[in-house]
């Protein structure tokens, strides 16, 4: 599994990030987890908001803060 956090290094980017990375252990997955920081890149997902939650290529979440149990569950589905 590829995950993705794309955003430009804002609270709510880091943040995401950071509870990803959490979400990722507590779940012991071998996921692969990269923060996407290149504007030209993100506009190519074409979203209307950041932070955002890339998995396998596709935008699962855009423009709002997912708390732990929200991001375990997009991993889990």
């Amino acid at each position: 599994m590829e995950i993705k956090v794309l955003g430009t290094g804002c609270p709510s980017c880091k943040t995401l990030f950071e509870t990803t990375q959490q979400a990722i252990a507590e779940l012991r997955s071998d996921a692969t987890l990269t923060k996407e920081e290149d504007l030209l890149k993100i506009i190519e997902y074409n979203i209307l908001g950041l932070p955002a939650l890339v998995i396998d290529g596709t935008v699962v979440s855009a423009g709002k803060r997912l708390s732990l149990a929200e991001i375990k569950e997009l991993l889990t589905k």
